[in-house]
């Protein structure tokens, strides 16, 4: 009971967020960037929140339960994203995103295509990048809405398809309400919550394991070495193929949208430093964290059905009710900090990129309740691992905008036509290669697709260069 109560309670904050933020919305700058005057608390740990998702919590922690000590490397290939993003992003974007009053990436992405008798360039490529996101982030927010199910069903006694519908009901609501103030605001609240997780658990189970030697003692009495090697790989070029592959994870956050618009909705790059010392602190006690804990639930709870449910299984055994309820609301608020960028971004795709830069907020709100009733449906009937299902969605954004973006924000305008063959070539290939056999780490889906496109990128920056009037 007690545990509902702090969940329920938790659900009712959310909601009253959104109610409150609805004021806030004057226009559709105020609805999907919160009118340019987020500051840097806010931007810091909601850009952290929205980037990590159930992934961090659930999927760190199962894959550090499956893979043993090579799930370390997880730690420092995040990273290298979070760092990516806001020691080179963000510094870049902020400026040249408010000088060009770009409200959307995409339109950031197709500003300055139009040139000599191409006149629809720009148009074209917001388009296909809008179909790219409604895609990707269908895959994305169903995972969560999975997520959620799972983990309101450990705390409440409803089943997994009834709670599936309340964490989708409830996220789809207060972005219906306050749009990006909400899942700002709301994120700041979640990164908190999920950092509560990150800390307390681990901390808990690693001095029930026994501490150190506790931790390794119990991996060694299980009698599986892979457990106990830093890369289970057959050779060493198997083992630099393996570590590439997880760094292409980091690859991967400067084509998030629903991160990169934090960077644009920032008020002033003075900010930046302050709001990246936040993140990057963040992001190594979560993820640090997640990893400790898969490794103490593989020796506390050997024998667990699904891996990625090893932190709802130890809060329930390790902590009191109460905790436990704090537990699952930090997954949660995983789930929901990314789930609602997700839907703003699909939103502002629909009712601004695909109606060539007007904008709707009927519109929006109606994009946003079909998504979310859409995700939904696939999280009920159509479950999949969450790592997988979240990192395929997350590498296919990052290999089809990050290439684009780093050249416009590094070296300048690109020609339009290399700015669509960059754009579908890092999907396309990303979408082919996750059909073939997985090299280790995943790494030839992961890194191809994204030097493919950066180098025609970069290509189109040199022939933009070449036919420009003296």
């Amino acid at each position: 009971m007690l545990t509902a109560i702090t969940l329920f309670a938790y659900l009712a904050v959310l909601l009253g967020i959104g109610v409150w933020t609805r004021e806030r919305i004057g226009d559709s700058s105020d609805f999907h960037l919160a009118g340019r005057r987020m500051g840097p608390v806010v931007a810091g740990l909601s850009a952290s929140a929205s980037s990590a998702s159930a992934w961090a919590l659930l999927g760190v922690s199962g894959a550090a339960y499956q893979w043993g000590l090579q799930a370390v490397w997880l730690i420092p290939a995040v990273l290298s994203g979070f760092l990516i993003n806001w020691c080179f992003i963000a510094p870049r974007l902020q400026p040249a995103s408010r000088d060009s009053q770009a409200l959307t990436l995409l339109e950031f992405l197709g500003q300055g295509a139009d040139r000599g008798a191409d006149r629809g360039a720009e148009r074209r490529l917001r388009r296909v990048g809008a179909v790219i996101i409604l895609f990707c982030f269908t895959l994305y927010v169903a995972s969560q809405f999975q997520a959620a199910g799972t983990a309101i069903d450990s705390a409440l006694p409803i089943g997994s398809g009834t709670a599936i519908l309340i964490g989708a009901a409830i996220v789809i609501a207060y972005v219906f309400l306050g749009g990006f103030w909400a899942a700002s605001v709301t994120d700041a609240v979640q990164g908190l919550m999920m950092l509560a997780v990150a800390v307390i658990l681990p901390v808990t189970a690693f001095i029930v394991v026994g501490g150190q030697d506790g931790l390794w003692q119990g991996l060694q009495a299980l009698d599986e070495p892979g457990l106990l090697r830093l890369v289970d790989q057959p050779d060493l070029l198997m083992a630099i193929v393996f570590v590439a592959g997880l760094f292409g994870i980091g690859l991967a956050y400067p084509g998030q949208p629903h991160v990169v618009n934090r960077f644009m909705a920032l008020e002033s790059a003075t900010q930046i430093r302050f709001a990246r010392a936040i993140a990057l602190t963040w992001a190594c006690l979560v993820f640090s964290g997640m990893v400790l804990l898969g490794l103490c639930g593989r020796v506390l709870l050997p024998e667990i059905d699904d891996p990625e449910s090893i932190v709802l299984g130890l809060s329930s055994e390790l902590l009191p009710a109460l905790l436990s309820g704090i537990i699952s609301g930090g997954v949660l608020a995983a789930i929901m900090s990314t789930s609602d960028s997700q839907l703003l971004v699909a939103g502002s795709a629909v009712s601004h990129d695909l109606r060539d830069g007007r904008f709707s907020l009927r519109i929006d709100r109606a994009v946003i309740l079909v998504i979310g009733v859409l995700a939904a449906i696939m999280a009920l009937y159509f479950p999949e691992s969450i790592y997988d299902r979240v990192l395929f969605a997350w590498l296919a954004l990052g290999n089809a905008f990050g290439p684009l973006l780093i050249v416009l924000l590094f070296f300048g305008p690109v020609a339009a036509r290399y700015r669509m063959a960059a754009l579908l070539t890092g999907f396309t290939l990303t979408v082919i290669l996750n059909f073939l056999p997985e090299a280790p780490g995943n790494a030839l889906a992961r890194l191809l697709p994204f030097f493919i496109a950066l180098g025609i990128a970069w290509q189109g920056w040199r022939s933009h260069n070449k036919t420009r009037p003296e």
